[in-house]
């Protein structure tokens, strides 16, 4: 397969990686030189049913195209699963040497509607899947003294949007669960970042389609906001470019590369004689008040059409 070689001889396991941003993770990781573990457990949106065709369809082209890749089809929502996730790689390639946690599903559900089964269905396969996958590998990580993780974020998290409570929970999760690895792996020659991605889908319930210029403008987001634009960085995280890159959050959106802030003080208020109810309704609201975040949510935020 033809490319830089960014990631040649390195041992990838993408979970999630029959369709959409996986897939072309996985292509594009083996165009660079990798051995691809694509791992998929072929279910619906909401993560029923299982069904291997995606994930052998991307191993064929990759296979095709001269590349090395295996299929598995396991969940990472098991723990157990996970870590023959992570042993297939090795047994099959010698070594791990990235491991992207891309799998998810949705079941968005208004908040007051939300079942206690939708919470744990989503809150299994992003946050402890991705807990479960980070684990499977450090092992090794650590005896090798070198890995990498790339953690799939979302701005729904990060920002905030209608009906995600348990998408948007996982997220914020993850963020949480990727610096932490980067910091107590830190010694282990082992990064950790996040990748949070744009894709057109993601904007479609927020643009009016009702004229056709207006049509025009979706149509023309749908064809050039693709899930291969979002590779490209996670490659580069898996890669000894970014031998200095950790801890980080990055968005991909077209072809705009964001870095996040992450959560540091903004104001402080002290009151010499302590705090009252009172006292925080008198002092500390007024000070604090012009910098409270509103109640925003990623188009707001986002509110300009991808360059």
């Amino acid at each position: 397969m033809s490319g830089d070689n960014m990631v040649k001889d390195k041992v990838i396991v993408v979970t999630g990686a029959g369709r959409g941003i996986g897939r072309e993770i996985a292509i594009l990781a083996a165009r660079e030189g990798a051995s691809v573990v694509v791992n998929d457990l072929g279910g619906s949106a909401e993560g029923d049913g299982q069904d291997l065709t995606p994930a052998q369809e991307v191993v064929d082209v990759i296979k095709k195209a001269g590349g090395k890749a295996i299929v598995n089809g396991d969940s990472v929502a098991d723990p157990a699963a996970a870590e023959r996730i992570v042993k297939q790689a090795v047994d099959t390639f010698g070594r791990i040497d990235c491991v992207v946690n891309n799998a998810g599903i949705l079941r968005d559900r208004i908040f007051h509607r939300m079942s206690v089964v939708d919470w744990r269905a989503v809150i299994d396969v992003h946050l402890n899947g991705s807990f479960y996958m980070a684990k499977a590998a450090s092992g090794y990580f650590k005896e090798q003294g070198s890995g990498s993780y790339v953690h799939f974020t979302s701005t729904s998290g990060l920002i905030g949007n209608f009906g995600q409570a348990n998408y948007a929970a996982a997220k914020m999760g993850i963020i949480g669960l990727s610096k932490s690895i980067a910091l107590d792996m830190q010694r282990f020659g082992v990064r950790s970042n996040c990748v949070s991605p744009f894709a057109w889908s993601r904007l479609i319930g927020t643009i009016p389609t009702d004229t056709p210029e207006q049509k025009a403008r979706v149509e023309r987001i749908q064809n050039t906001m693709t899930a291969a634009k979002i590779a490209p960085i996670v490659v580069f995280l898996a890669s000894d470019a970014a031998k200095d890159v950790t801890g980080q959050i990055f968005g991909s959106r077209k072809d705009e590369i964001i870095l996040f802030s992450q959560n540091r003080p903004l104001r402080t208020a002290h009151h010499a004689e302590g705090w009252t109810p009172k006292a925080l309704a008198d002092v500390m609201l007024p000070a604090f008040k012009s910098s409270f975040y509103p109640l925003d949510r990623s188009a707001d935020v986002f509110s300009w059409e991808p360059l």
